[in-house]
């Protein structure tokens, strides 16, 4: 049995093909063949993710709003490096504590029920922050209180939201739909931060906040409208919900190929994505820049995602995962150590583009294969460990860069950062092929 980032999936063009079998025994089909239109796009074919992936990319568009805004409001509040991580890891934090019955909740109510009432929720909290700018009444702490609920609701949103792709398309378009949805992500993060600097910059912040809490009603309404097929939800299990819940632990510590791929995003996640925590004191500091400059560089950054995004839809079932998902982490790792001590705009944007491609590269290679290889029943628990690992490490990477940038400045921790998860994708490239060696296989793969 192959690991999933060792599986070259570049295979005769054909319409599928079968893959090596997963840990449920069953075989594994993908889309195969050369990249068109037609393939890039293959899952608007079904009308739900249609309907999912338009009002997605209206309410990720506020949410980088509201991403760009938070950060400079809390810097042009305080002017604390170390409070930006504090607001960070409010936010992640919560789903410490309770992903793992977020996950839990996916697996046992339906999927679509669960993200409707957290929509409901995250549109409360932004239209609460809002009104608060507005009245300027706010304070640092009604930011990192209202992160806080945020973050509790985030950790019953995304084990639903990821584990329910497969569930508006298929298990052949799953890559493809998740691919396209990190592209509305990634389209919103180029969009969102420049209309956020521009009305920073003319209107008042508040607007960023205003228009996040709007943007949730195209993403209930399209929930709403989906024609879904009537499913019994059941965990084969003989425990109870705290036993239950655990279950998802158990799976991922008896599967090396899931336990790889996650220890991999624990480590990237702690040391590599807290580097946009600390972009506001970057922007402010190192280059000097005012609110239209800062979103002009959240704004890059978004742009080589979508690149990223598109390539993988258009041409992920044609490369070797484990060049995608490693490779994309060294893509990220060593053009972030030239951002780290660069103190140019527009070279900066430029590479935080390279950034934001290596980061989406990674992140949507090794979402897609832990999906793939989990069985349906688990899906939403072994989501609810990856949004665990989302919320438990990212804080501590928060705390981590910001109480570290204050000692050693900026650059010197961005560039830290980024050397340890060029590290870590070093070790897990050994771990697997010692795990080949000792299986006595030999993947075929390019570039190795």
């Amino acid at each position: 049995m192959s690991d999933p980032l060792t599986t070259d999936l570049r295979l005769p063009a054909s319409a599928t093909s079968n893959v090596p079998e997963d840990m449920t025994g069953r075989p594994r089909r993908v889309a195969t063949g050369g990249i068109s239109l037609r393939k890039t796009f293959s899952a608007f074919k079904h009308r739900n993710f249609r309907l999912y992936f338009s009002g997605q990319l209206i309410s990720f568009t506020g949410t980088w709003m509201t991403t760009t805004a938070q950060g400079w409001l809390v810097y042009q509040l305080t002017g604390s490096k170390a409070l930006l991580g504090i607001v960070a890891a409010a936010a992640s934090a919560p789903m410490l504590f309770f992903a793992t019955w977020g996950g839990w909740v996916a697996d046992r109510y339906s999927k679509r029920s669960v993200i409707v009432v957290t929509q409901i929720c995250s549109m409360i909290l932004s239209l609460a922050l809002a009104a608060l700018v507005w009245t300027e009444v706010v304070q640092p702490w009604h930011i990192i209180v209202l992160a806080v609920l945020g973050g509790i609701t985030m950790a019953f949103d995304m084990p639903a939201r990821q584990s329910f792709v497969i569930e508006m398309t298929s298990r052949e378009d799953l890559m493809n739909a998740i691919s396209l949805n990190s592209s509305a992500f990634n389209c919103a993060r180029i969009i969102g931060p420049s209309i956020a600097g521009l009305l920073m910059a003319h209107l008042g912040i508040a607007l960023c906040f205003l228009f996040d809490g709007l943007s949730f009603i195209p993403v209930i309404a399209g929930l709403l409208l989906m024609r879904l097929p009537r499913k019994v939800v059941r965990i084969d299990s003989n425990t109870g919900p705290i036993g239950q819940a655990l279950e998802g632990f158990r799976y991922v510590w008896t599967h090396p190929r899931v336990l790889t791929i996650l220890s991999l995003f624990t480590v990237v996640g702690i040391f590599g994505w807290s580097y946009s925590v600390l972009m506001p004191a970057f922007a402010r500091d190192i280059l000097h820049l005012g609110a239209n400059g800062y979103g002009l560089l959240m704004a890059g950054s978004g742009v080589g995602a979508l690149v990223a995004a598109l390539t993988v839809a258009s041409a992920g079932h044609m490369l070797p995962t484990r060049t995608m998902a490693l490779g994309g982490v060294w893509i990220f790792s060593t053009t972030l150590v030239l951002f780290a001590f660069n103190k140019n705009l527009y070279l900066g944007v430029l590479l935080l583009a390279i950034v934001g491609f290596g980061v989406v590269l990674y992140f949507s290679t090794s979402n897609t294969v832990l999906q793939s290889i989990v069985p349906d029943q688990m899906r939403g628990r072994v989501m609810g460990i990856w949004a665990l690992i989302f919320g438990g490490m990212i804080p501590l990477g928060s705390l981590e860069a910001g109480l570290m940038a204050d000692f050693l400045g900026t650059p010197a921790t961005m560039a830290i950062g980024a050397l340890i998860c060029a590290l870590a994708a070093l070790v897990t490239l050994n771990v697997i092929r010692r795990r080949e060696a000792q299986l006595g296989t030999t993947a075929p793969r390019v570039g190795a």
